[in-house]
């Protein structure tokens, strides 16, 4: 579902999205009735208004090297910003990865700056204030969790390009990738015995990673075949060139 756009970018919602709205307001009404169902909902779109903002802060930093950014797509795991190319340069790779982490730690800041530093006295019901701390350790969550060196995590592809920097582009995205992996099958045991519903997300980052990598080599096929193609095609349309005839 489209939303709205922003500088040109789409922002779309996947229909589980608003599964997940739907449970988590039963979960707050469940719990504490109408000041639950507030918090519950408020709580939750704060927290993808941060992802939205981290998808922007990729998606401005592309734009501003010519990349394209078709939209921005919100789902219960997180957001996803799809870029019409990624770019195979590992400074611009970089640049535009760290965007992601740098707004999250900038609204923590400006958080950290703004609330009570006071602990306020605990209550069975949530507060503006605890509303406030809960948002700043959300965001610094989400930018240390994306830094995890995870393909295609943010962390993920800072390694591909701190290792593109040495390998070529397919073999550093398989290093990436093949890390992730290893990665992912921990964090997928470790969440099978303290927090499920990340089993889920896990998962997710194993096979996109899979998918991207494969992505990675057929272009990479591709582009040698067109390269072949044309070498073969000018070697046959350029005429051989006689040498001068020099008149006395």
């Amino acid at each position: 579902m489209n939303l709205f756009r922003v500088r040109g970018i789409q922002l779309a919602v996947h229909f589980s999205f608003f599964l997940l709205l739907g449970v988590n307001a039963f979960v707050g009404w469940a719990d504490s009735g109408r000041s639950g169902l507030f918090w519950h909902t408020a709580a939750l779109l704060a927290f993808f208004t941060c992802v939205v903002l981290h998808e922007l802060g990729h998606s401005f930093t592309a734009m501003r090297y010519g990349i394209g950014v078709r939209r921005i797509l919100l789902m219960p795991i997180g957001g996803m910003a799809e870029f019409d190319s990624i770019p195979r340069q590992p400074a611009r790779e970089l640049w535009i990865t760290l965007a992601g982490p740098a707004v999250n730690f900038a609204i923590a800041a400006v958080l950290w700056l703004l609330l009570p530093k006071a602990v306020a006295p605990e209550s069975d019901t949530m507060t503006a204030l605890d509303f406030g701390h809960l948002l700043l350790q959300w965001n610094l969550l989400m930018g240390c969790f994306n830094l995890l060196p995870a393909f295609p995590m943010d962390g993920g592809r800072i390694l591909r390009a701190a290792l593109a920097t040495r390998l070529n582009y397919v073999r550093a995205t398989g290093w990436a990738v093949g890390t992730s992996k290893v990665l992912c099958v921990i964090g997928f045991g470790v969440a099978a015995f303290y927090e499920p519903m990340l089993m889920l997300l896990f998962g997710f980052i194993y096979f996109v990673g899979e998918m991207e990598y494969r992505a990675v080599k057929r272009r990479e096929i591709e582009d040698a075949h067109l390269r072949a193609q044309l070498a073969r095609q000018y070697a046959f349309d350029s005429p051989v060139e006689e040498p001068p005839v020099l008149m006395r």
